[in-house]
């Protein structure tokens, strides 16, 4: 991987990462269009990247997740069921589903027909709870909701969001939530990997992760912010749309 192929990965994990269109999906079909092989310092990279992603999360919300005991308490409890499912099935996610384009194909769209199904019950029954006013019971069964997203293509955002809007959170504060459960989420998951992995790490690979990095924070921090003005008077029926027709592209260019 060289330094160009690392920048356009890195920027396509910064803007997908919060957007509910699967980051990990994304990257995968990104490094087929690249030809960027698979190899396992690759699948490292796609996971370490997201450490830029972290930065912007803490950059925008760290002060508040510092200050506000009671939503730390629920992003806690998100946080729990997802990172054991992850730490469980890190074998089979990194051997089988990580690279798998199949399964991600398959995930973008039935995912881009489930947003499409949500949002039309949602025209009528939207909630409009805060985080704070979310019981841990709620908190704990998001995190289980959200442990789908091991599923390469489904997306992390994607199933906080949803899931968050369907337990009673209004769409800003599911959109808000799910940036900063993000936090301890893809740390867990990058520091994991990271660890395992670290034999992969040459100088010439620091330098591209570095570089990586940079460029998911900065990506990252845009699309975060556009995100929450965006949901403000839009729902996400462009981005169920979206997953169904990028799903059908990748079927005909790599299955066909």
């Amino acid at each position: 991987m060289d330094f160009t192929q690392a920048i356009i990965l890195s920027i396509v994990e910064g803007i997908s990462e919060f957007l509910p269109i699967s980051s990990t999906g994304h990257l995968i079909l990104a490094s087929r269009l690249l030809n960027i092989p698979q190899t396992e310092f690759v699948k490292t990279f796609e996971i370490s990247i997201q450490f830029g992603a972290i930065l912007a999360v803490v950059f925008l919300y760290g002060k508040r997740l510092l200050i506000d005991f009671k939503t730390l308490k629920r992003v806690i409890w998100v946080f729990i069921p997802t990172a054991s499912l992850g730490f469980l099935l890190y074998g089979v996610i990194k051997s089988f589903l990580l690279g798998n384009l199949v399964v991600t194909i398959w995930a973008l769209i039935i995912g881009g027909v489930l947003i499409l199904f949500l949002e039309k019950h949602f025209q009528t029954r939207e909630g409009n709870q805060k985080i704070t006013e979310l019981s841990l019971k709620k908190s704990l069964l998001l995190g289980i909701i959200q442990a789908l997203s091991v599923i390469p293509g489904v997306s992390r955002s994607g199933s906080t969001i949803f899931g968050g809007m369907l337990l009673g959170l209004s769409r800003k504060e599911a959109t808000e939530l799910s940036f900063m459960v993000a936090l301890p989420l893809m740390t867990a998951a990058t520091g994991y990997d990271l660890l395992k992995n670290y034999d992969l790490i040459s100088n010439v690979n620091l330098s591209v992760l570095a570089v990586g990095m940079v460029a998911s924070f900065l990506t990252a921090v845009i699309a975060i912010k556009w995100l929450l003005r965006y949901v403000t008077d839009h729902n996400f029926f462009v981005f169920g749309v979206y997953r169904i027709i990028i799903g059908l592209i990748f079927i005909l260019l790599f299955l066909y």
